[in-house]
């Protein structure tokens, strides 16, 4: 086991790294940005360097910065949590170059799936299930663009070779939209990734976002630990996630896992990483995969009862993995609710100082969070401030939960997302599980239209 882990991150991630450290008796360092020196963990952690100003760019994503404190603090790995740097393979490849250890992918697993034209060449080799669409990136020529497009059916779905997060994404239901909007995706794709490269594929009218968590050790040992559904989403971002996902037959999460688990051996995956699918009429669509730890993966962990941070940190450390895939069946239901510091209406970001602050506690209830009465809000990151995390028996005993948890919690002084949460939880269409990934922001119109 290492003797000390340095945290490439900020926010509540950091957080949940640092308290996975102490419990194997592992030493950590903060680093952190000028902005960030009452962070929580910067304030619990054996040791903290500042590694820049507030810019993200100058400090977060300074790579020579990060290695340099690792250096200076004398650490053995590198953990580096999600966004940032998590799944730049030029980093992890620096890390491993500069004598650490990167708690993660190799370098070379990183770049192969952070394409996601070459990730998709491998699923189908790997026979997982895709979604029909352009085989790799489209050309600079419009006609070829246009058989494509024709081939795959109308509507399509233009999408960014490089990123994520709905940049350089867009919707074209006829031909006549089909050149415009590939040329604006690629000027997004450029801005948001520096890599012009987009793609089509069929566009999926009501389909859920099912997703399915791996770990995989450096000997070849991988298991599956089900899904989570994570379809409540705004502008492609994830809003709420639950595990395990409604509707999905045990043989079914099976058979998808085994494939998953078989597309993992292929290509030699080791540390945590999730599958992306597309769900609808009963068939999964391979859409992407994250080398990283993921937002949501508390709701794993509660119905699995297996600390996948602990494991990330194992499996880094060349420790086999122990568990089996015939352990792993998941255990009652868990919803999490992401908590953002933002108007709930208008969806501004609120920072500004904590005035009062109280978490919601209580039987299956977790709460993992940076924040505290006090502390300040920076505007120059993400602004989600925590997340709520409840396990109950079935889904409707974790919603009811979950209404509890949600009428607890206080956050004063900033504006949350915590009335935009509790209403979701009181959607009949949500309490069916009959959502899909549209689905809130056709709500969203909705409440604003009729209040």
């Amino acid at each position: 086991m290492f003797k000390k882990i340095l945290i490439a991150n900020r926010g509540e991630i950091a957080l949940r790294i640092l308290r996975a450290c102490r419990e194997l008796g592992v030493q950590t360092v903060a680093v952190h940005s000028t902005a960030d020196r009452d962070l929580k963990h910067v304030l619990l952690a054996d040791e903290a360097v500042c590694i820049g100003p507030p810019a993200a760019a100058k400090s977060y994503l300074n790579m020579a910065a990060i290695i340099s404190a690792a250096e200076i603090a004398q650490a053995d790995a590198i953990h580096p949590g999600y966004g940032f740097l998590s799944e730049n393979a030029d980093f992890a490849e620096s890390v491993e170059k500069s004598g650490f250890v990167f708690i993660g992918p190799r370098s070379e697993t990183i770049r192969l799936m952070g394409g996601k034209t070459s990730a998709k060449a491998e699923m189908i080799a790997a026979g997982v299930p895709c979604v029909p669409g352009s085989e790799g990136v489209l050309p600079d020529d419009d006609a070829a663009c246009r058989t494509a497009a024709r081939a795959t059916g109308y509507p399509v779905l233009i999408k960014a070779a490089a990123g994520g997060g709905g940049r350089g994404m867009h919707v074209v239901r006829n031909e006549e939209e089909l050149i415009p909007k590939i040329h604006l995706a690629r000027t997004e794709a450029q801005a948001a990734f520096r890599d012009s490269s987009v793609f089509l594929e069929k566009y999926l009218e009501t389909p859920r976002h099912i997703e399915i968590q791996v770990l995989a050790d450096a000997r070849g040992h991988v298991v599956h630990l089900g899904e989570r559904d994570c379809s409540m989403q705004r502008r492609n971002q994830k809003v709420l996630e639950e595990s395990p996902a409604s509707g999905i037959e045990p043989a079914q999460r099976e058979r998808i896992g085994a494939l998953c688990v078989e597309a993992c051996r292929r290509i030699g995956y080791r540390s945590a990483g999730t599958m992306e699918f597309l769900y609808e009429q009963g068939q999964f669509y391979f859409i992407e995969m994250n080398t990283r730890i993921q937002v949501e993966h508390p709701v794993t962990e509660m119905v699995t009862g297996v600390d996948l941070i602990k494991a990330q940190i194992r499996i880094a450390a060349e420790e086999p993995l122990t568990l089996r895939q015939e352990q792993l069946k998941p255990q009652g239901h868990s919803i999490e609710c992401r908590i953002n510091a933002e108007d709930p209406r208008r969806f501004i970001p609120s920072p500004g100082e904590i005035k009062k602050y109280h978490a919601a506690g209580g039987p299956g209830v977790r709460v993992d969070s940076h924040v505290y009465a006090g502390y300040h809000v920076p505007p120059n990151y993400d602004s989600m401030i925590g997340k709520l995390i409840v396990h109950g028996s079935d889904r409707a005993a974790a919603i009811a939960r979950m209404q509890t948890a949600l009428s607890e919690m206080i956050v004063e002084g900033i504006q949350t997302n915590l009335p935009l949460q509790q209403r979701i939880l009181q959607d009949e269409v949500f309490r069916r599980g009959a959502h899909h990934i549209h689905y809130l922001d056709e709500l969203l119109q909705n409440w604003n239209e009729n209040g």
